[in-house]
């Protein structure tokens, strides 16, 4: 079992920003961390966005086809 709070933090160490570095999420308190089985089978976290000042972070895409479940991220502002 995990929860998004968890999988979202790793995400932002990745990135080397932390939750203090978050403008904007939507998901509550409460939602992030609901668990839910995030290992192989359909997804079951909550759908989300999470913006910082430099990146924004999601559910995988790909958790919808192998129905394991990470966060993934992608600049805020890419660059051309």
């Amino acid at each position: 079992m995990n929860n998004w709070k968890n999988l979202i933090t790793e995400a932002l160490d990745k990135r080397g920003e932390t939750w203090g570095d978050v403008v904007a999420c939507t998901l509550t308190e409460d939602e992030l961390s609901r668990e839910f089985e995030d290992g192989f089978g359909r997804p079951e976290g909550e759908r989300f966005t999470v913006w910082t000042a430099k990146f924004v972070y999601y559910p995988s895409p790909a958790a919808d086809y192998v129905g394991e479940e990470w966060c993934d991220s992608v600049p805020r502002n890419p660059e051309p």
